[in-house]
């Protein structure tokens, strides 16, 4: 497939190309990230384009404008930045029969970037140069969520995403904000009524189709099929956190109705318990990140999340989940370290285990869950008399949310998660719970022996 352009186009857009079409040799770019022979662009026997060489001047046209303009742009594409792992850099090396666009030019009509806002001053005269050399722009904008709390339920729109349309080669331009947790977000892409709804292919965007979250990236600059480009230092990582980076906005309009309902407890001791859990929450994410452990809101801490946008002022601890897949030996030596003493651990790896640790006069509940078929599910023990219990969930994925000024994972069916240990009124106030009869989803499960209490009981 080739793409004919206007011989006026290829006078001014491809003078680098000589007449006698001799290869022009860019500079060797540095290992690994990188083949020794760069990629050069030409044209074909029959005076034409290929695709790939109007995607490549399409996103050379673009990386100029962004340098003009001081764009803070690292490449975000998937499909390219899977092209610079060393495992399939070496595959491509030997399908590279002749120099060619060997990274920008994936095959999609698509190449993504990401912008840091916070640090790019909004310039409409970059709109206007993008226009001027040619490009379509689609803007699409959103609701500013660091504006929104509890008090303010709407924001000042921002930009979201950019998409600039030349040649029919798409650029997609996702801004990535700072948030209060220390941590990057990106809007949800939503096209409005009025809008264009054949601009791009839409279902091929790598970003947009739910809001994402993402840790700070250290970035170096590189050069890709001769051109100047950002990207990630750790692009593994990068692509990882990219295939699990959707983030759930805390769902400030329903807690405004439900506090109104239920106004929170304003106490000099509800505050302080509410600092007191931010504290034990930032430590208990610190500590099990170091031990590359996933956890995410459980029980009461997540129906405070979902329901209130905050703590539960009268649950007295904090509960989190992990899946037992991810257990680890080490971590309650860890947590040891980091100042939290152990109340206690009931149950083994192979059933029911679950451990409780203390700081500050503040319970840190860490449940564990096993797959089950259809369902996963986590355990209980009562200490005096050995009895075990069980509380069964629905499958659920995980997604980022925000707590307390902290990135964190939650349930991404929260609804489901929620109802089904609290039942069809979840969304009332409860403050006398039973946690052995209680929950909707509690099913007595046996006991352990009475010879292996030492072992499976153990309180302190």
């Amino acid at each position: 497939m080739s793409c004919a352009l206007p011989d006026a186009a290829r006078e001014s857009d491809f003078r680098f190309i000589a007449a006698d079409r001799q290869q022009l040799r860019l500079p060797p770019v540095p290992a690994p990230l990188l083949p020794q022979q760069p990629g050069v662009h030409f044209l074909n026997p029959a005076g034409h384009l290929t695709t790939s060489q109007v995607q490549w001047q399409t996103v050379k046209k673009f990386l100029a404008l962004a340098r003009h303009f001081q764009l803070p742009l690292f490449l975000a594409d998937t499909a390219a930045l899977a092209l610079l792992s060393q495992d399939s850099l070496r595959k491509h090396d030997h399908l590279v029969l002749e120099p060619h666009c060997s990274f920008l030019c994936t095959g999609r009509p698509i190449t993504s970037f990401a912008l840091h806002a916070n640090l790019w001053k909004y310039d409409p005269a970059f709109l206007l140069a993008a226009q001027q050399k040619g490009f379509e722009l689609l803007d699409l904008r959103g609701e500013d969520p660091r504006l929104a709390s509890l008090d303010t339920l709407s924001g000042q729109e921002i930009p979201l995403h950019f998409l600039f349309r030349l040649h029919s080669y798409i650029i997609h331009v996702v801004f990535l904000y700072e948030r209060s947790g220390n941590y990057l977000w990106h809007g949800a892409l939503r096209l409005k009524a009025h809008m264009d709804h054949s601009f791009a292919p839409f279902r091929l965007l790598d970003y947009g189709r739910h809001a994402g979250a993402y840790d700070r990236q250290e970035l170096i600059l590189t050069v890709l099929d001769g051109l100047n480009v950002k990207v990630p230092r750790n692009i593994s990582r990068f692509l990882i956190q990219q295939r699990n980076a959707r983030f759930l906005e805390c769902r400030y309009r329903d807690a405004r109705n439900f506090l109104q309902l239920y106004p929170d407890d304003s106490s000099a001791a509800a505050v302080d318990f509410r600092r007191k859990v931010k504290t034990l929450l930032h430590l208990a994410a610190r500590t099990l990140a170091e031990l590359q452990v996933p956890f995410w809101l459980s029980s009461g801490t997540c129906l405070g999340w979902f329901r209130q946008c905050s703590v539960i002022s009268y649950s007295r601890d904090v509960d989190i989940g992990i899946f037992i897949t991810d257990f680890r030996s080490d971590i309650i030596s860890a947590f040891r370290h980091a100042g939290l003493s152990l109340k206690h651990k009931f149950g083994k790896v192979e059933d029911s285990l679950e451990m409780s640790f203390l700081r500050d006069g503040v319970k840190l509940d860490i449940f564990f869950f096993y797959n089950d078929g259809d369902v996963v599910w986590n355990g209980g023990t009562q200490a005096k008399s050995g009895r075990k219990f069980k509380y069964i969930f629905p499958h659920f994925s995980l997604c980022w949310a925000e707590l307390l000024e902290l990135k964190v994972r939650v349930p991404c069916q929260t609804l489901d998660y929620v109802m089904a240990n609290y039942g069809a009124t979840w969304s009332i106030p409860i403050k006398t719970w039973d946690w052995k009869s209680s929950p909707s989803n509690v099913q007595e499960n046996g006991a352990w022996p009475l010879g292996e209490w030492a072992e499976l009981v153990q309180v302190y």
